[in-house]
């Protein structure tokens, strides 16, 4: 039996597909099936996969319907009990896929498990350690741009980055899949939120190794599409996850998050990239049926859940 797939979504990744799948052959660990979703390329990925990685299950979706539901196509189509998430533009250590399982499956109350993400051109710089939620709304990588020496202790985290982390198939039916509303970004926020609500923790694994050129796909860090995308999730993430009175709590965090990234959006010339996000994002709230329902037994959860969200915002300004 198979006992982890490896899912990975693919838009137009013609310039990383080759290296990154190469780097999955060379891994120690062979017990596990490689799935590839591609989201309507129109370059030459598909002949790619098709002549060179013959041995890669692959799913052809018509056209680009994002990160969120490709990567749930492949989850639901995976058959093995624990999945990683990769995104096409890494390359892995040789241990990874067996450093994935191996912690998966050592800290029982884990959904997820993510990994130590670096830059792909400077390999000692960090790229993402795991991600924190702060109660100003603000999601962010932890020890983004510092040497990854630091980070070499296991730890819990509040969310790990769905580009490349292991999660266990059975808590999707319980918890629900990636919320294909958000199309990209915060989607990983959202999840592993959910999950905490149930009562289950997020890792950061700092013996699974991955060198991530980022922005593979959207092609800078800041631009129209993901200013407005990110800026859309962001209001949508709140509404679905906090009851009315946990939003009530945190509003003034949340009302000066939000003026702190106009003004900063503002010089980069995007903020109206970033308003147009902020109603939308106030849009989908009022039309769809997704708020995450309030039970009384997770109350432990959502307390726990508040006071992280305020030290968030301290380790924000300390990261």
């Amino acid at each position: 039996m198979l006992e982890v797939s490896v899912v990975i979504p693919n838009y137009n990744g013609e310039e990383f597909l080759t290296n990154c799948l190469n780097s999955i052959r060379k891994q120690n660990f062979r017990n596990f099936e490689t799935i590839v979703v591609d989201n309507g390329s129109t370059d030459g990925s598909l002949e790619i996969l098709k002549s060179d990685f013959t041995e890669v299950r692959l799913i052809e979706l018509e056209e680009n319907t994002g990160f969120c539901h490709a990567v749930n196509v492949g989850i639901k189509a995976s058959k093995a009990p624990f999945v990683i998430l990769l995104n096409n533009d890494t390359e892995v250590a040789a241990n990874f896929v067996e450093e994935m399982l191996k912690g998966i499956k050592r800290y029982r109350t884990a959904f997820s498990c993510g990994a130590k993400m670096c830059n792909y051109y400077y390999r000692h710089v960090v790229d993402n350690v795991g991600n924190f939620y702060s109660a100003m709304g603000w999601a962010f990588a932890r020890g983004e741009g510092k040497h990854e020496a630091l980070y070499n202790k296991s730890r819990l985290v509040f969310a790990t980055c769905g580009g490349a982390a292991i999660y266990k198939k059975s808590v999707f039916e319980e918890i629900g899949y990636f919320d294909e509303r958000h199309f990209a970004y915060l989607e990983d926020i959202d999840i592993c939120y959910r999950a905490k609500i149930h009562g289950y923790t997020n890792r950061y694994l700092p013996d699974a190794v991955v060198y991530h050129v980022g922005s593979g796909t959207t092609g800078s860090k800041h631009n129209e599409f993901k200013v407005n995308l990110s800026a859309k999730n962001n209001v949508y993430t709140v509404y679905k996850n906090m009851p009315i009175v946990q939003i009530i709590i945190n509003l003034p965090f949340i009302l000066v998050g939000h003026v702190i990234k106009m003004a900063y959006f503002a010089r980069k010339g995007l903020l109206k990239a970033y308003v147009r996000g902020l109603l939308e994002g106030l849009a989908c709230c009022a039309s769809s049926n997704c708020k995450v329902k309030y039970e009384r037994s997770h109350l432990k959860n959502y307390i726990g859940i508040q006071f992280e969200l305020w030290g968030n915002i301290i380790k924000r300004i300390s990261n």
